[in-house]
């Protein structure tokens, strides 16, 4: 199989790393296969692919889409370092507030796949990033929803103190004040 599925600290939070083939023209590599990853317990039909450019010390996030078009997220990085993050917003998940993170590169080839029932967000640990994710579900921009990048019950150790952030993510409310219909 040309992937490795690693199950992370919330378990349906999932680290793909594929089989990387290398010579001295450089390397191929799958970053995605449909019966892979459904063998794999990631049956998504993604719709969408995104592409984002960040400077460093970029935070973008934590977003997520409200039901009923909650997000699937596959996320990897075509040029730089990000470290990445999903926080666990399932009401009902014994895992709710929680958070996994994982450095996602360039070179290391790794992707996160990030369930519906989470919100993401990722911070740019190199000079910029080149951040590419598919999604199970349409952008909705009246579902389109965040979460304070500090809040401070979930308590993510970002890598940087100040960063650099949206007028949307500078407002975003706590997990606390989010309503869960």
């Amino acid at each position: 199989m040309p992937f490795h599925f690693e199950s992370t600290q919330i378990p349906e939070v999932i680290l793909i790393k594929p089989k990387v083939f290398g010579d001295e023209r450089g390397y191929f590599l799958e970053s995605y296969h449909a019966k892979d990853f459904a063998a794999a317990g990631i049956p998504y039909a993604f719709v969408q692919d995104n592409q984002s450019l960040s400077k460093k010390d970029t935070l973008r996030g934590l977003h997520f889409q409200a039901a009923p078009h909650s997000q699937g997220k596959l996320v990897r990085v075509v040029q730089g370092a990000i470290w990445d993050v999903a926080v666990d917003i399932r009401p009902n998940s014994p895992h709710f507030g929680k958070w996994t993170a994982h450095e996602l590169s360039d070179s290391n080839h790794c992707q996160l796949f990030i369930p519906e029932g989470f919100a993401h967000g990722f911070l740019v640990l190199s000079d910029t990033a080149l951040v590419q994710y598919k999604t199970s579900s349409f952008y909705a921009p009246d579902f389109d929803r965040g979460i304070a990048w500090n809040d401070p019950e979930i308590a993510i150790p970002w890598p940087v103190k100040n960063p650099l952030l949206s007028p949307k993510d500078q407002k975003q409310p706590l997990l606390k004040e989010l309503k869960f219909d």
